[in-house]
């Protein structure tokens, strides 16, 4: 494959088209970056307002499901690349749009293989990583049996389904059926196909933002810092950029380790009780366990990865940046005390746990997405400062056109950036938009960040 050496004039004759499938806050800044490089963008979701239609060239309000709707749309603009956003998406439709010629990032057969929970499981064991104990069910029968052999607290969750929705913990027996119930419940397709895993005590969690691009006429793995974050139930609400930093005059890490369960997760969670406490909490990191977990988070990222671009004869052929979400323990039983990561799910496009990398990397995950989608190099990624993002949540729903107060507040902090994702309503709990913060170390970056975050989740005026 070459490197692309040309781009033409948006809404003109030559120009290259990119159509974002989902126009959420990440296609938001897929968008700009798009835009920079004189990018013709268009942007299709299901409501008006959404915040990449509010920098796209223009837009299209469907309902993604719908396969005749998406591919109306996809044959009237002809898009040079098909850039997925979201989950709710008929992947049987991009499908189709391949095999007529289309470019679906990174491939429809990844994008739909990644949507299916089932799949991407047969896929993980097929490369040999590790995961937690895992089940398939397919009717409540087999779901009972399934807790049974996995053992509890365990996962339940749909086979397809978007947003967390459809995901139960459980604890025991008596709480199966409510389980099978709620992942039926929220399942697209496959309504009862679930997956039941064991419930692993990680230290802490990582995505690894590895970047399938085309160097030296070839598709090679890129593999960026690895990005901590801590999530609440499903939900992505903390991350920080590196997972941890190697001090070598001391030969440790340059701040003790803020893991799960332990007092600043707890101030960043305030009114939730964690469901356990990492040992490693508030604890110095030696240099080299820093090392050999970023190793093996970098192995295991990339034999998915891999896997997951190949084309119809085994070659690599899909293009783009994967959020490969990743559980850390620091010293594991199962590995003799010596520390072990384990896969757990991945996105064929940039996570929102990435998006702390648009105060920590010269280029930001979205901005290494469309590189590599468009063909263009990736001489390399520099981590230029730690720094940690935290979302700004709604509290209450029903609001029309919300308006934020106390952003000049948030902003006095050194080191503190905004960013107002535009949606136009507001429910209990959405992503409203992110306070970042660069530190001196991870720490202080969090500290920043979970204050602004605050500062403006307080200043929310919600209209009737």
């Amino acid at each position: 494959m070459r490197y692309r050496d040309r781009i033409g004039t948006p809404l003109f004759d030559g120009a290259v088209k990119l159509m974002l499938l989902g126009c959420g806050e990440l296609g938001k800044e897929v968008a700009i970056e798009a835009q920079r490089l004189g990018i013709e963008v268009i942007g299709v979701d299901r409501y008006h307002g959404a915040p990449a239609m509010q920098v796209a060239h223009r837009h299209y309000v469907i309902d993604m499901r719908d396969p005749y709707a998406l591919k109306a749309v996809v044959r009237r603009e002809q898009p040079d690349v098909i850039v997925p956003e979201i989950e709710a998406i008929a992947t049987d439709a991009l499908l189709e749009l391949e095999e007529e010629g289309f470019r679906v990032i990174p491939t429809a057969r990844a994008t739909k293989i990644t949507m299916d929970r089932i799949e991407l499981r047969k896929l993980a064991a097929s490369v040999g990583v590790p995961t937690s104990p895992f089940e398939f069910a397919y009717n409540l029968d087999e779901l009972k049996d399934a807790c049974e052999k996995v053992g509890y607290p365990c996962l339940v969750k749909a086979r397809m389904s978007s947003g967390g929705l459809g995901t139960t913990l459980v604890w025991s027996s008596k709480q199966v059926e409510q389980a099978y119930e709620n992942a039926r419940r929220y399942a697209r397709g496959f309504g009862e196909h679930v997956i039941v895993e064991r419930l692993i005590r990680f230290d802490f969690e990582v995505t690894e933002l590895a970047t399938a691009y085309i160097c030296d006429e070839r598709i090679d793995v890129l593999f960026p810092k690895p990005v901590g974050h801590i999530r609440v139930g499903s939900h992505y609400h903390v991350s920080w950029q590196p997972f941890l930093n190697p001090d070598p005059s001391t030969g440790q890490s340059d701040c003790p380790l803020h893991a799960y369960g332990g007092a600043l997760h707890r101030e960043e969670e305030p009114g939730r009780e964690p469901l356990w406490q990492s040992e490693w909490d508030g604890k110095y990191v030696p240099n080299e366990i820093i090392e050999e977990v970023e190793r093996q988070i970098y192995e295991v990222a990339g034999k998915v990865v891999r896997e997951l671009i190949k084309g119809p004869g085994g070659e690599p052929v899909g293009l783009g940046l994967f959020g490969c979400e990743i559980m850390v323990r620091l010293s594991d039983p199962e590995a003799g005390g010596k520390p072990r990561v384990y896969f757990n799910e991945i996105s064929p496009r940039p996570h929102d746990t990435g998006m702390v990398t648009l105060v920590t990397q010269d280029m930001s995950e979205m901005a290494l997405h469309v590189r590599a989608i468009l063909g263009l190099p990736i001489p390399e990624v520099r981590l230029l400062a730690q720094g940690a993002a935290h979302v700004v949540l709604a509290e209450k729903g029903g609001s029309w056109g919300p308006v934020y107060h106390h952003v000049d507040v948030a902003l006095k902090i050194p080191g503190v950036h905004l960013r107002l994702f535009g949606k136009p309503y507001t429910y209990p709990e959405r992503r409203m938009g992110l306070a970042l913060a660069i530190g001196k170390t991870t720490e202080e970056a969090r500290r920043k960040a979970l204050k602004a975050a605050h500062i403006l989740e307080e200043g929310i005026e919600y209209r009737a």
